[in-house]
């Protein structure tokens, strides 16, 4: 009789999983994302691009973590300077966010995957990317298009960059509310975490929002200046300076085109805030002067990690109950990165932060918090009802093995795209035309830059410091 039990229970709950099993992997009810993808950012840390993407677990197009790797795909391809690899993995994932967005096809398929997280966990959801993702990859893809010599499709891609973030905010405070009076109807909210989950203050520093992103706004006005599109390029420095007000090169960008622009009022307020725009000196030997932008990337986006929380659920009038969850968090504050020192006869130039990824992903996260919560609560009374009906049914060995599974399967949601670099610092001076020789000095290496610098033109250099590795790539704009 017992067996019988057993293997009843046992085809009820694997069915039950299956149901929403279609579209993930088995592992990723059991491992977490974070810890799928220790070995991928190892080789990434090595500065080893391709044996990474070698790595990364391969995903099918119905598998809900398909956007995800083809962004982890994208990302790695870029810095192993395969642009056509990285444009085509990037256009795919573009692709799959606008299925995302038709409610109709997202509804079809939203009753199974919620079956499936109800008696799993929420890797059995799809991978919603968040917005600074969003524009992260529109970012990478503009700089595809660059390196192919390509401005005009470089447009294009941070023309949608900003949109996202203008979509972003204006979904922000709807989207908080709604969650928060969700989780609230569940019987729970955020003060439930109060001295339980841990702190990501640290990490999530200064940002306001997990959106907004002043390097893309920087890079999108960088491209609008090298086509010449003067108005655009002050719009985004200016949209820029509001997140990063700190950042000299930015300052002095804004001066420089409010000047420029004949932006009187602006140029007053600006000077006000920032000082003069320090001009660079005059060429004595006459010759004709270039931009150099140099754009760092710094080290690799921490993780989330797993944490687990014993919460009430319920009314204080109405009893309340405890209940075991677990929840994704970013742990620790936010690293140290050295400068990038530039030099180029007798002046020195470091660079200046213009993004924290790791404060947006933190932010993000803490803003997720009240609908990971509500779904949390309908998970863990799910498995608990039925666990109770199993054992019902089936006594002792059904009541075990359902407990054996509820522990088993509840692991928070890690997914993130966790090759992104931790950083990004700009630097940019004016230098003459011709060939010139940067000398540049990071983490205790030293090297030279030769470039070819145009007349009255942008030369963008992409440098990026992750680990072990230190690479660089020059573009005429």
């Amino acid at each position: 009789m017992i067996n019988y039990f057993s293997k009843r229970i046992t085809i009820i709950v694997v069915a039950i999983v299956l149901t929403g099993c279609a579209s993930f992997q088995f592992t990723d009810i059991f491992q977490g994302y974070s810890s799928q993808m220790k070995a991928v950012k190892a080789a990434q840390r090595q500065g080893e691009f391709v044996k990474a993407q070698g790595l990364l677990n391969e995903r099918s197009e119905s598998n809900n973590s398909y956007v995800l790797s083809l962004l982890e795909k994208g990302r790695l391809q870029f810095l192993a300077t395969d642009w056509q690899a990285s444009k085509n993995s990037f256009a795919q994932a573009y692709t799959q966010l606008e299925e995302q967005r038709n409610k109709a096809k997202i509804q079809i398929s939203k009753g199974i995957e919620k079956l499936g997280a109800v008696v799993s966990n929420d890797n059995a959801l799809s991978y919603q990317v968040p917005y600074y993702e969003q524009s992260m990859l529109h970012s990478y893809q503009a700089l595809n298009y660059v390196f192919q010599q390509d401005l005009s499709g470089a447009l294009v891609e941070i023309r949608r960059a900003n949109l996202v973030q203008e979509n972003a905010l204006k979904a922000y405070a709807n989207q908080i509310n709604s969650a928060q009076n969700e989780l609230y109807n569940s019987g729970m909210s955020t003060e439930s975490l109060q001295g339980a989950y841990p702190s990501m203050t640290s990490a999530i520093g200064k940002v306001k929002n997990g959106f907004q992103n002043a390097y893309t706004f920087y890079l999108s006005g960088i491209l609008y200046e090298a086509s010449g599109e003067f108005n655009d390029a002050y719009i985004d420095y200016k949209r820029a300076i509001e997140i990063y007000p700190d950042n000299t090169y930015l300052q002095q960008d804004i001066l420089r085109l409010a000047s420029k622009l004949g932006m009187q009022d602006d140029l007053a307020n600006f000077q006000q805030r920032f000082g003069k725009y320090q001009a660079a000196p005059l060429n004595t030997k006459g010759q004709a002067q270039g931009q150099v932008v140099i754009v760092i990337e710094q080290d690799i986006v921490n993780s989330k990690q797993d944490v687990g929380l014993n919460l009430p659920v319920g009314r204080s009038n109405n009893g309340l109950k405890f209940f075991s969850f677990s929840l994704p968090v970013y742990e620790g504050g936010l690293a140290k990165h050295s400068k990038l020192n530039v030099s180029h006869d007798g002046q020195s130039y470091q660079s200046n932060e213009i993004v924290r990824i790791q404060s947006l992903a933190a932010k993000d996260l803490q803003e997720q918090l009240p609908a990971l919560l509500t779904r949390q609560v309908v998970r863990v009374v799910a498995k608990e009802q039925m666990r109770q009906k199993l054992s019902r049914e089936a006594g002792d060995v059904g009541n075990i093995l359902a407990s054996i599974y509820n522990i088993a399967s509840e692991r928070a949601d890690t997914r993130s795209w966790s090759t992104l670099p931790d950083q990004v610092d700009i630097v940019r001076m004016q230098i003459p035309s011709g060939k010139q020789v940067l000398q540049v000095q990071m983490n205790g290496q030293q090297r030279n830059i030769n470039l070819d610098v145009q007349p009255n033109r942008i030369t963008l250099i992409h440098y990026s410091a992750v680990g072990n590795y230190n690479g660089y790539q020059v573009v005429n704009l």
